[in-house]
């Protein structure tokens, strides 16, 4: 399976560390997060990964060629990434959302085994990787399950509807309709400002989106210099 990772972003609330380089350039613990989640998507098994970049893409193209991942590795161009959301980043790898594959934000650690799960699962469409919550958290993507499948997906979802919040990652069968849907999104007025879990809103209202639950909690969202210290914490021995 192939993966592809939205790592076009600055990541503003994470300045100065991002006054020259990427978001998915900041070292949190011994790593970049862009190298955290390359290790992690090799270990999980996946056979290739398409890195999606805008911000000083440049930079990416350098720390790749200086420490080649453990697995194939591709970075494309995302021109519009200062004028899209996330969507756009999506857009950029189109030709490749037609057969299985899985999509990942670049703000987020997680470890393999999370990974692992995500690509072992088996959605007859599409897969949303979640975590169940009892109260929301600022900037939560919130989701609402039943039975199994995702029935709606937003960042201002009522919090009285919220069951879970999305780990930013989601796993698509061979057919999908993915690609349609991203299609329909993007079209809509003021679309390119659409995040890429708008697009599973879309399917979730027009199909069936399968939740995969993790609560293992092993993961971060990196958004702010207390995520990086609270995950080293985290993650050193006591």
């Amino acid at each position: 399976m192939n993966a592809v990772i939205l790592s076009a972003g600055r990541g503003s609330r994470l300045l100065p560390l991002t006054d020259e380089m990427p978001k998915c350039l900041v070292t949190v613990g011994s790593r970049a997060i862009l190298d955290h989640q390359l290790h992690a998507l090799a270990q999980a098994g996946a056979e290739k990964a398409v890195v999606v970049g805008g911000y000083r893409h440049d930079r990416i193209a350098d720390h790749l060629e200086a420490a080649p991942p453990p697995l194939p590795t591709e970075l494309r161009f995302n021109p519009f990434w200062a004028v899209s959301s996330s969507i756009g980043s999506v857009w950029a790898v189109r030709d490749l959302l037609g057969g299985r594959f899985c999509l990942m934000n670049g703000d987020t650690i997680l470890e393999p085994q999370i990974l692992s799960h995500a690509l072992s699962a088996r959605p007859a469409s599409l897969g949303l990787l979640a975590e169940r919550i009892e109260r929301p958290q600022t900037d939560d993507m919130l989701v609402q399950e039943r039975n199994g499948s995702v029935r709606a997906v937003a960042k201002h979802l009522d919090p009285a509807l919220a069951t879970h919040r999305s780990l930013g990652v989601i796993v698509a069968a061979e057919a999908s309709g993915y690609r349609a849907a991203l299609d329909a999104v993007i079209g809509r007025p003021r679309g390119i400002e659409a995040y890429h879990h708008d697009v599973v809103a879309h399917l979730a209202h027009t199909g069936r989106v399968e939740l995969i639950a993790e609560e293992s909690g092993a993961w971060a969202e990196i958004d702010r210099p207390e995520d990086i210290a609270d995950w080293c914490e985290r993650r050193t021995p006591d």
